[in-house]
């Protein structure tokens, strides 16, 4: 991306952030803040865009503040991004019923203007808002094990069955720290899965979480008996220390697959493919699958670690199993009503053709640290083979 395709992006971005926290601002002051005596419009607006522009301040002023502050302000900006999200839908709705009602002349214009009908409009807005924070903030802290059981119709050597722990979108940061890493590798570990794979964004920012946490060591603590593997996602990308970030899973005792395969004890295949974003941030594309299987015993069974699912009309013919995250189920709802017309599937598990795909709804969060909608995960599979003899009756 040119550097001025980037500073334009930006400012557009900024732009439109800033008119509609200024909607909400408006439709804050206009329903509730302005019948409080001690509070004034100045101060209200003061407050209000620092609140508003907190994000972008943390990130300009990370460098130069204690870490204990900047992880302060990062959740502050974050649940603010949450509070933003349902504040402008429910706003937006009101008013869109305010606007229908007077063409249809439904709603009378003196209800609609009197003054008195704001302030405890304003109070149950504010009290939902609030009381989507603290029971997303509960839901996302509460993960959950999503078990499935399916069968691959192919001899895989000696193994009748083997079972799976796969976790994506970790977002490990100032927010998602070693603290839920721990829980996350005790929910595994409490799995005993025969092989662990990471489907892409386990981390949200730097790479110095690595050091700073020492989340090598409690990577380490994940000791399957076929190994632990992992793939980029956009987040890895977004990063820009690629290299670096390989280094540290590597060092934790997890490969990294891009677009390149391994045979499991001459088993069964596990391909990692690059993700997506690799051309946005690197100028060359993904390898394509027919390359990389290419030397592949297709009558072994195959599974995929792609971090996106499928997209509607993508195939993947010679592909037995494929684990996919990214989407995060919408992670707020209403928003898996797009997720779920963007990708094959959004979450949980389908079937194309004689591909099994699972999608996981991911273990952390990006943005507001909560969940609506929807449940943090780990994906527990137990998969079995069909042996050669019970294959041919």
């Amino acid at each position: 991306m040119a550097k001025w395709t980037m500073w334009l992006f930006v400012a557009v971005f900024f732009i439109l952030y800033s008119l509609i926290n200024f909607y909400i601002g408006l439709r804050g002051w206009q329903y509730l803040f302005r019948f409080i005596p001690f509070i004034d419009a100045k101060v209200y607006w003061l407050i209000f865009w620092l609140l508003a522009w907190l994000v972008f301040i943390e990130r300009l002023c990370q460098r130069y503040i204690p870490f204990s502050v900047d992880i302060l302000l990062t959740r502050i900006s974050s649940y603010w991004l949450g509070m933003m999200f349902y504040l402008f839908i429910i706003f937006g709705l009101v008013d869109l019923v305010l606007f229908l009602g007077r063409i249809i002349q439904i709603i009378p214009k003196e209800w609609i203007y009197k003054q008195g009908s704001f302030p405890l409009f304003g109070i149950a807005v504010f009290m939902l808002v609030l009381f989507l924070q603290v029971y997303g903030t509960w839901n996302a802290l509460n993960p959950q094990v999503q078990r499935y059981h399916l069968s691959i119709p192919k001899e895989a050597g000696n193994l009748e069955k083997i079972r799976v722990a796969m976790v994506s979108d970790i977002h490990l940061d100032k927010i998602v720290n070693s603290k839920r890493l721990e829980e996350m590798v005790s929910m595994v570990n409490q799995i005993n899965p025969d092989i662990v794979l990471f489907a892409g964004d386990v981390i949200d920012g730097s790479v110095d979480i690595f050091s700073r946490e020492k989340i090598d060591e409690i990577f380490q603590r994940i000791t399957p008996s076929m190994g632990v593997y992992a793939v980029l996602g956009n987040h890895e990308y977004i990063s820009g220390q690629i290299d670096e970030y390989i280094q540290q899973m590597e060092r934790a005792g997890v490969r990294v697959l891009r677009d390149e395969w391994v045979l499991i004890q001459d088993s069964f295949y596990l391909i990692g493919k690059d993700d997506f974003s690799r051309k946005r941030f690197t100028g060359t594309d993904r390898g394509k699958l027919e390359d990389i299987i290419r030397d592949v015993d297709t009558s072994l069974p195959i599974i995929l670690l792609d971090h996106e699912p499928p997209k509607p009309g993508e195939e993947e013919n010679e592909i037995d199993l494929q684990f996919s995250g990214h989407t995060h189920r919408g992670q707020l709802f209403p928003i898996h009503l797009i997720t779920r017309h963007l990708f094959e599937n959004d979450w949980g598990y389908s079937q194309l053709k004689n591909r099994h795909l699972i999608v996981s709804s991911g273990f952390g969060t990006w943005g507001p640290p909560i969940r609506i909608g929807n449940r943090p995960e780990i994906v527990d599979v137990t998969i079995s083979f069909l042996p050669k003899l019970k294959r041919d009756i």
